[in-house]
């Protein structure tokens, strides 16, 4: 079909990206309330960018996590399916665009916020660790623990932080503890998971993310909850240095994980393997109306 002149002037270019962020915001809404809420407190300018990384992370997790294995793919195909996604994620970042709607609303954010294959690849090689190539269980040691935080958590943080520092100038120090934040966050984000997800983690991917090679104790629980509570310590210290319109919806993240480590903490390790952990969505509620609260305080200073 020939294009209209409406067509030519770009229309149909801009209702193909707002049908990709659309698609990207469903995928949150469908699978994460939590992160969801706190996106509704992000700034306008931030909102949708965070989102558009949500699903493209979200929708690889899937690839690995059981989705594509439902589906009826063995590990062969799983594993050429995630090369396939990376491949397109890519060459969408490259050229500003995909038929996958979700991967051109995330190229998009990628292009703005200067979100290069520097932080993409580490997630995509955590991702393909997650499919399973034997029934033998894997017990992480502290240098796999690392390699595999950092990259499907920790860099998560780091191109969310792209996306609050892009009109920003901040001091090398300030970046310095920026960075060091998201990252820390995205690791207590992810060690908390870890603890919440051990049946799983166990029985399903047959591995010990956290190095267990049998059940966790208590006093294994806890050396891992002093371990988190350090990292969202660090991490809280950086959130006075971003943005004012980023502020909340990090804050309440942090305080909905502080929450959910507590909860941890007080759960025995044997129960750990049988029930997840979870916030109430009251609680939720209240802590996103804290966070806003200080954050409003705060900028009445």
């Amino acid at each position: 079909m020939t294009p209209t002149p409406h067509d030519a002037s770009g229309a149909s270019l801009g209702r193909f990206n707002r049908a990709a962020d659309t698609a990207s915001t469903e995928v949150i809404r469908t699978y994460s309330t939590s992160f969801g809420l706190a996106t509704r407190l992000l700034g306008e300018r931030h909102r949708q960018h965070v989102r558009n990384i949500y699903a493209m992370v979200r929708i690889a997790d899937e690839i690995v996590d059981g989705v594509a294995a439902q589906a009826g793919l063995d590990e062969s195909a799983q594993t050429d399916a995630l090369a396939s996604y990376v491949a397109e994620t890519h060459r969408a970042m490259s050229v500003g665009y995909s038929t996958d709607l979700v991967l051109h609303a995330f190229a998009r954010t990628a292009k703005e916020c200067a979100i290069g294959e520097d932080l993409t690849q580490p997630f995509f090689d955590s991702m393909a660790a997650d499919i399973a190539t034997d029934t033998d269980f894997t017990a992480y040691d502290a240098e796999a623990h690392e390699r595999y935080v950092y990259g499907s958590a920790e860099v998560v943080g780091l191109m969310c932080l792209r996306v609050f520092l892009r009109d920003e100038k901040r001091t090398t120090g300030e970046l310095e503890t920026l960075t060091h934040g998201a990252r820390q966050l995205g690791a207590a984000f992810q060690n908390v998971n870890f603890l919440r997800d051990l049946a799983d983690d166990t029985e399903r991917l047959h591995r010990g993310y956290l190095g267990e090679s049998g059940r966790l104790t208590d006093a294994d629980r806890d050396d891992w909850v002093r371990t988190i509570t350090a990292q969202l310590d660090d991490a809280a210290r950086s959130i006075p240095l971003l943005p004012k319109d980023a502020r909340a919806a990090v804050r309440s993240a942090h305080a909905l994980f502080t929450a959910l480590t507590r909860r941890v903490a007080k759960t025995p390790a044997s129960s750990l393997y049988e029930r997840r952990v979870r916030v109430p969505d009251p609680i939720k509620a209240l802590l996103a109306a804290r966070s806003v609260l200080v954050t409003a305080m705060e900028r009445n200073r």
